[in-house]
């Protein structure tokens, strides 16, 4: 079941990528994430509420809270500069970027969680790896402006922050914390920080772009919050293994590159094709040693 939630979400993180895109283009990525995460917020206040009223599954210490304002942070910062990163990078390499992070969770995985995939599994994850190689590879052959190594870097900030957010949310689980109460408050304490960094930004009067409303920020709450219930829901089971979690996960790439390639019609699509070739036999392999 673990598995099916982890593939639930992977689908539901291609299509936030992929609207997160286009709310995005020629718009402010302070106020698009703030209203973003105001949002998510509005959209599980029902678990806030049971959390308030101290129902069983979303109730939370004053510890508990402090630990979940953690992960808003980290969760936040990464997502500041994953926007930033995204709004200049072509979709398909703002995608690869992002693909990386199964490396990072695999790593911190074995060291933190003493996680052991079997051999069909350790097959998957090195294809999954040789995908990332070639996604690289992609990359050098479509460096198409200026100043783009920033916006790479930031995009590798983003994913290490990410990685790291994914071990923590395992961590949180294992140690007690409920799927819905995660879910019921990390959204709450975004908005606060990032109402505090808009606040920061308008007073500095730095030249930003203007915002505009674009109705795709509301379907990247809503899936959003279903990747991350299903994540969440997925990494809750004793059996789980964060690292093959995040390997799936690492399929919303997918629809990242169907978008791009079918309806912003970016280029070298042999080369694009030979890499989902490649990933999609890796999630497959993954899927299998799971079973």
């Amino acid at each position: 079941m673990w598995i099916l939630l982890a593939v639930i979400s992977s689908i539901s993180l291609g299509f936030f990528d992929v609207f997160k895109k286009l709310s995005l283009e020629r718009n402010n990525v302070f106020v698009v994430l703030l209203i973003n995460v105001m949002l998510c917020a509005v959209l599980v206040s029902p678990l806030t509420v049971m959390s308030l009223m101290g129902k069983e599954q979303c109730a939370l210490s004053a510890h508990g809270h402090a630990l979940i304002a953690l992960k808003s942070l980290i969760v936040t910062i990464s997502w500041l500069l994953g926007f930033a990163s995204m709004k200049y990078l072509p979709l398909s390499i703002s995608g690869s970027i992002n693909a990386a992070r199964p490396i990072l969770v695999l790593v911190g995985a074995i060291a933190i969680f003493g996680e052991s995939p079997n051999t069909i599994q350790w097959i998957g994850i090195i294809l999954g790896f040789v995908s990332l190689l070639w996604v690289g590879f992609i990359g050098r052959r479509e460096k198409t402006g200026k100043g783009l190594g920033m916006w790479i870097v930031m995009g590798i900030l983003s994913i290490v922050l990410w990685a790291a957010s994914g071990l923590y949310d395992k961590w949180l689980l294992s140690n007690g914390f409920t799927p819905l109460a995660i879910e019921a408050w990390y959204p709450f304490y975004q908005t606060l920080i990032m109402l505090i960094i808009v606040v920061i930004e308008h007073n500095k009067k730095r030249s930003i772009d203007r915002f505009h409303w674009n109705k795709n920020i509301i379907v990247i709450s809503v899936f959003i919050i279903i990747a991350d219930l299903a994540y969440f829901y997925s990494l809750s089971y004793p059996e789980s293994l964060v690292s093959i979690a995040s390997m799936i996960r690492r399929g919303s790439s997918l629809v990242a590159f169907f978008y791009g390639v079918l309806i912003l019609k970016e280029k070298n699509l042999r080369l694009k094709i030979i890499d989902q070739i490649i990933l999609i036999a890796g999630m497959t392999l993954i899927i299998i040693g799971s079973l």
